[in-house]
Formats: structure tokens, C-alpha cells, sequence
């Protein structure tokens, strides 16, 4: 079971790792900026954004902290080339 202070904790890991959150009824919402998720005391909300690398959400998502079954380590997204680092 998680807890505010479970999910906070990893969000705030330094450097941030992207994340899915998998929920009891099988959703599934891949976190790739820490600005897009915020931790309530009994529920997530979740921004959507329109592409991956973009830290502003199009769309949001509140969750039942009860009802996480699972956090996910995603693979950090690649650079897009001629990109600065």
C-alpha cells in the first residue's frame, strides 16, 4: 500500500526519474516532468501533457491514493539530437 509520503518521497527523488503510476483499475499514466504530478493527502493529481518532453499539462487526472498498486521506473527519455544539455 502507498502513502502520500511514499509517493512524495520518490517524486522528489534528485534527479528526477520518470514514473508510472498503475492504478487498481488497470490505468496506467507515465510521469516524465515532477511539475506534473501533484500529492495530496489522499489523492494524485496527474498533468497530461501533449508530448513527453513538455513540463506543461493539457489535461488532468485526480486519483485515489487507495487504489496505486504500483510505481514503475520509466526509462529516462533520450535527448533529441542538436538539442543543449
Amino acid at each position: 500500500m502507498f502513502t502520500a509520503g511514499s509517493i512524495l518521497a520518490r517524486v522528489k527523488q534528485q534527479p528526477f526519474k520518470p514514473v508510472r503510476i498503475v492504478t487498481s483499475s488497470g490505468q496506467q499514466f507515465d510521469v516524465f516532468h515532477p511539475d506534473l504530478i501533484m500529492v495530496g493527502r489522499q489523492e494524485l493529481t496527474i498533468g497530461t501533457p501533449r508530448s513527453e518532453d513538455e513540463p506543461v499539462y493539457d489535461m488532468q487526472t485526480r486519483v485515489s491514493i487507495l487504489h496505486v498498486t504500483a510505481l514503475q521506473d520509466l526509462p529516462p527519455k533520450p535527448r533529441k539530437a542538436g538539442r543543449a544539455k
